[in-house]
């Protein structure tokens, strides 16, 4: 059965490679990832994984497609993917010394165009976070391009004074509730 990564992300390919899922073809989905206005970050992150999903899944009949997309929240504030190293400061001196919320959501399209979802919420709480620290972990550009300015499976993890939850989910797939989703979508796994 072909499986289908409606994401670009390498991170999310080697989380499915870890679980024995080989993936057939990366094909992303271009979409309009704006919050809607009051939206609340839970809510925001199962209809993006969703509407990538619905957008991949008729361009691959018969395959079965993932989707996935994570949030990082201070409470009902959505973070931004880091787009600067001034966008990583900004987000780590957010979150330095406090607790926050990674939500990772995921959509699978069986070979049916049947859709199912799950979603992890994992808590992850920094420890406090210097500005000489914040400004070296920006500089050398580890956040760029990460939901929250950090990526956890890097330095940053060594802020991390406590998870509860999925750490898959923050690195970007939660592999717990994905493996449930390909399993009922009929994708054997190694």
């Amino acid at each position: 059965m072909r499986l289908i990564l409606a994401s670009a992300s390498p991170r999310r390919r080697d989380l499915l490679a870890r679980i024995g899922v080989e993936v057939a073809a990366i094909d992303p989905a271009e979409i309009d990832e704006t919050p809607l206005r009051q939206e609340k970050p839970s809510e925001y992150a199962r209809r993006i994984a969703a509407a990538k999903a619905a957008v991949v899944a008729p361009r691959h009949p018969g395959a079965v497609v993932l989707a996935a997309d994570t949030v990082v929240a201070a409470g009902r504030r959505i973070l931004p993917k880091a787009e600067s190293a001034d966008d990583v400061c900004a987000c780590l001196r957010l979150l330095g010394g406090r607790r926050h919320h990674v939500l990772s959501a995921v959509t699978v399209v069986d070979a049916h165009g049947v859709a199912r979802h799950r979603l992890s919420d994992t808590v992850v709480a920094f420890g406090p976070l210097s500005e000489a620290v914040i400004r070296a972990y920006a500089t050398g550009g580890e956040g760029i391009g990460k939901a929250g300015g950090y990526a956890v499976q890097g330095h940053a993890e060594a802020f991390v004074r406590y998870l509860s939850g999925s750490h898959s989910g923050v690195v970007g797939l939660p592999l717990f509730e994905t493996r449930a989703l390909l399993l009922a979508a009929g994708v054997p796994l190694g």
